[in-house]
């Protein structure tokens, strides 16, 4: 049975904060807020956890999970960042972006996309996730909570702890925090590409495009 935190999204308890991350460096699961949606999270690496977000989402190991990361100095440990891509984050960053880059030799090889070696990267404009972050002093490794046969990501913490409490290990209540995924773009061509649009505005990258 999941624990439940109702941690405050414009203040978030250093205590629970704390707790929470406990939880997250001990190998559980995580269901937490972002700026886009509540996201499923775990420590960067974890494989147990990883296969217990796959089978709360049902996919394959094709699946793209993403780091969710602090600021733009812990992105560049990750990510292969060019110039051109760094100023692109950081007119973007932190906010419901996710982006696709290739990854460094940092990341475990079973969160690199098989064949491309990229790696998602966001830095969410959320409180209590860059409260956990940190604290953590490291990326969570996450997937937005889509359920099977689902568009949209759940949006009621309480919901979730209905459907979920059995499958997680913490759920934290910070809030509404919308349905919409975060907006994925596309970072390997010299070209940014849009894969998803999704809660950010990527209306002036196509006009460029």
């Amino acid at each position: 049975m999941a624990q439940f935190f109702q941690i405050h999204q414009d203040n978030p308890q250093p205590r629970l904060v704390r707790q929470a991350v406990e939880i997250i460096s001990a190998g559980g699961l995580v269901v937490y807020p972002t700026d886009s949606s509540y996201a499923l999270g775990c420590h960067i690496g974890d494989k147990s956890a990883m296969e217990r977000i796959r089978q709360i989402r049902r996919v394959d190991h094709k699946h793209h999970f993403t780091l969710v990361c602090r600021d733009l100095s812990e992105i560049t440990t990750y990510a292969k960042i060019g110039n051109a891509e760094y100023r692109l984050l950081k007119s973007l960053t932190p906010g419901p972006y996710t982006f696709i880059c290739q990854a460094t030799k940092q990341v475990p090889k079973r969160l690199m996309h098989a064949k491309r070696k990229t790696i998602g990267i966001r830095v969410p404009d959320h409180r209590v996730a860059l409260a956990l972050l940190e604290e953590l002093k490291e990326p969570i490794m996450s997937s937005t909570l889509i359920l099977p046969g689902e568009e949209l990501p759940m949006s009621d913490p309480y919901e979730i702890k209905e459907v979920l409490s059995h499958a997680v290990d913490l759920i934290i209540d910070g809030g509404y925090c919308g349905f919409e995924p975060s907006t994925v773009i596309d970072l390997e061509e010299d070209t940014p590409r849009v894969l998803r649009q999704g809660k950010g505005d990527a209306s002036f990258l196509e006009s460029e495009a």
